[in-house]
């Protein structure tokens, strides 16, 4: 009930005071440059690499991304580039 509330709460700050979806409700941002390039800032950690698979632990759930010829190009604590051909972006509800 509590987490609830607090979800309804920053869903209206971020409503009435215009502030980015991503800061406040802490989501992940994807960006991709075509199907070369995906940059994904605030996950959780690497969970599982391979040259086609990356998986990511997210606030809530998994991030999964399939591919071919994957490399990392960058990786911190809360990002990472990824580089090689992207086929699919995945949500898991794990």
């Amino acid at each position: 009930m509590a987490k609830n509330i607090a979800q309804r709460v920053r869903t209206w700050m971020t409503k009435k005071m215009d502030l980015p979806e991503d800061v406040i409700m802490d989501l992940p941002r994807i960006t991709m440059i075509g199907q070369i390039h995906i940059y994904i800032e605030n996950h959780r950690g690497l969970l599982g690499f391979s040259d086609r698979e990356v998986r990511l632990l997210l606030k809530q759930g998994q991030l999964l991304i399939k591919g071919d010829s994957f490399v990392i190009k960058t990786i911190l604590p809360e990002e990472i580039m990824l580089e090689g051909k992207i086929g699919e972006v995945l949500y898991l509800d794990e």
